[in-house]
């Protein structure tokens, strides 16, 4: 029997197909993990890339050709009962949780000028409340004698500034410090904490002016895809990465701000 075909994995954030956590659901169901996502339609709505409602099943579908299985709910993680609500939910139809990768995030443009209370507080509900507890009661409820694996997004708050983000580099930095911390207390329950910044990912936002503005600034000669940061992630879920936690990697191909 293949252990890893047991392992069950939560993608929060995963409302669209060209999303990063799309590619994260796909690159992990091919290798033979169960996939349980959520998604929050009602937020990527409101953004410039919008979303087409029915993207969420046509993922669940193409997941499940895989062999693996696979649910998924729209779940609102700006609630309070969000953490408790997910996970009863995957037990219920999937068991419990090895993996938790944290990719749901909020983000919008403000700087000095122009952010408000509201707006910094719904950052911080879903880039450092929500991974927070989530991750806290996934790891309280783990019964598993070792193998746990929580994987945050982060976005490199600290290679240089973000101007014109304030309020999303100042939760996303929050991360990077959730991550550290949160790794020490949870090596003796076996569950590595690990954080990773994809760096600019084309996930369909980006104009044409933007992408001739990046371009020079990777190596490589390409902009970063969806696939790349889900081939870094597969490895830290791995068995093979049961000794790498409390790091902050940066896979986002040698870009040069």
């Amino acid at each position: 029997m293949n252990e890893l075909k047991d392992k069950i994995v939560i993608v929060t954030g995963v409302s669209r197909l060209k999303g990063i956590g799309a590619a994260i659901c796909k690159e992990l169901a091919e290798s033979g993990y169960h996939i349980f996502f959520t998604y929050w339609t009602e937020y990527d709505k409101k953004m410039p890339w919008s979303i087409n409602l029915n993207e969420p099943l046509k993922l669940k579908e193409e997941l499940l050709t895989k062999g693996v299985k696979v649910s998924c709910m729209e779940l609102d993680l700006t609630q309070y009962d969000a953490p408790a609500k997910l996970l009863d939910t995957v037990c219920e139809q999937l068991g419990y949780p090895d993996i938790l990768i944290n990719n749901a995030a909020y983000s919008t443009n403000n700087d000095f000028s122009n952010i408000t209370a509201e707006v910094l507080d719904k950052h911080y509900m879903v880039n450092v409340r929500a991974t927070t507890l989530l991750s806290s009661l996934f790891a309280q409820r783990f019964d598993k004698k070792s193998g746990g694996r929580i994987v945050n997004i982060t976005s490199g708050q600290f290679q240089g500034p973000m101007p014109g983000e304030l309020a999303y580099a100042t939760t996303k930095g929050a991360v990077d410090a959730l991550t550290i911390t949160l790794s020490a207390e949870l090596a003796p329950l076996g569950i590595t904490v690990n954080a990773i910044n994809p760096g600019p990912t084309d996930t369909g936002w980006m104009t044409e002016e933007i992408k001739t503005q990046l371009k020079p600034m990777f190596p490589f000669g390409r902009i970063g895809e969806p696939k790349d940061v889900a081939k870094t992630i597969k490895f830290l879920v791995s068995d093979e990465a049961d000794w790498i936690t409390g790091q902050i990697i940066h896979s986002e191909g040698g870009f040069k701000r």
